[in-house]
């Protein structure tokens, strides 16, 4: 069993150790990412995602302590083609992230990039611009998307304890309705709920290990009968520690998911189906059709990063904490694999 935290919490000690207190999972992203020492292994990063039937936009600000990176990238599903633009910093000069969990404003400013993540009471905007783009799509770059906070609706949000000198604080949000647009030279794209359009948050603070391998998944849409539902889902890294990244939003109302899943794929195959299960129970059972694998491999010996992140749509069956099934078809969302040294 996993402990709920309902209060407020430092996630460090004041020897910079993980703060006992901060174990656990909470609905609400109150914790505050006191990291300091450790240098080289504190990891903080905002990322976000944009789902419609149109496009995938994701942007991303980081801070790992001796680099500092951001970019936006831009998927035309029905073409395949993307566009990207990206930042690289030494020593993460001129990227702050915030210590308070979704709160304060992002700023990055680049010649080859400008991007704002901004949080308000009732919503986070997003805006990216780039005078030139990398990929298949070319032209400048212009994104202004606002994603709701709808009113009381919870998030995943969790501390992952390999020991009290190594952890990660992950908040994970989904479900969260998408409004504005996007632009790439001459391609326009609206965003709006005509497109089935969601916001996906994961936000990360913690200080790490060096190797690390994880799953995640995500994925945002309605049931058969109307509901709300999104799907969060992570494994690997979590194993033997007492926490999972695992839950369902129904409505705007998490469903928090103690047990490790299931994950079924087939990491040379990426585009083959990726389904994620329950043992033991029906709680969850669902397939994500892949249609394009955003692949990345940085390999600078010490350094490595190795992605391959589907997008697709998710079917199956869930059941919540009221124990009504939700049949699902055709969810917005993707799977992950990631191994990384860093």
């Amino acid at each position: 069993m996993e402990r709920e935290r309902t209060e407020p919490v430092d996630l460090c000690d004041a020897r910079g150790r993980l703060n006992p207190e901060a174990r656990g999972w909470s609905r609400r992203p109150d914790l505050r990412a006191n990291l300091r020492g450790a240098w080289g292994r504190k990891k903080r990063w905002d990322y976000w995602c944009v789902l419609t039937d149109e496009i995938v936009v994701a942007c991303v600000a980081a801070d790992i302590d001796y680099a500092g990176l951001a970019n936006v990238w831009i998927l035309d599903r029905a073409r395949e083609h993307h566009a990207m633009a990206a930042v690289l910093r030494p020593l993460a000069r001129g990227i702050s992230l915030p210590e308070q969990a979704c709160t304060g404003t992002v700023v990055v400013e680049d010649r080859a990039l400008r991007l704002r993540i901004e949080e308000r009471a009732d919503h986070t905007r997003l805006v990216a611009s780039a005078p030139r783009s990398a990929g298949g799509i070319a032209g400048a770059i212009d994104v202004d998307v606002v994603v709701a906070k709808p009113p009381a609706h919870e998030s995943l949000n969790v501390v992952v304890p390999w020991s009290d000198r190594r952890f990660q604080f992950t908040s994970k949000h989904n479900t969260r309705p998408a409004t504005g647009t996007v632009r790439v030279g001459d391609r326009r794209w609206t965003v709006d709920a005509s497109h089935d359009a969601w916001g996906v948050q994961d936000l990360g603070r913690g200080i790490w290990k060096y190797a690390n391998r994880w799953n995640w998944a995500s994925a945002s849409g309605r049931a058969d009968d109307g509901r709300t539902v999104g799907l969060q889902f992570g494994g690997k890294w979590t194993v033997g520690t007492g926490a999972t990244e695992n839950g369902l939003c129904i409505d705007g109302t998490l469903s928090k998911l103690g047990e490790e899943l299931e994950w079924t794929y087939d990491w040379s195959r990426p585009l083959r189906p990726w389904r994620v299960r329950t043992v033991g129970s029906d709680r969850v059972d669902v397939t994500l059709t892949p249609t394009f694998d955003r692949y990345e491999n940085t390999d600078l010996g010490l350094l490595k990063m190795e992605v391959h992140q589907c997008f697709g749509t998710w079917s199956g069956r869930v059941v919540g904490d009221d124990g009504r099934p939700l049949e699902l078809r055709g969810l917005l969302g993707f799977a992950e694999e990631a191994r990384n040294r860093w």
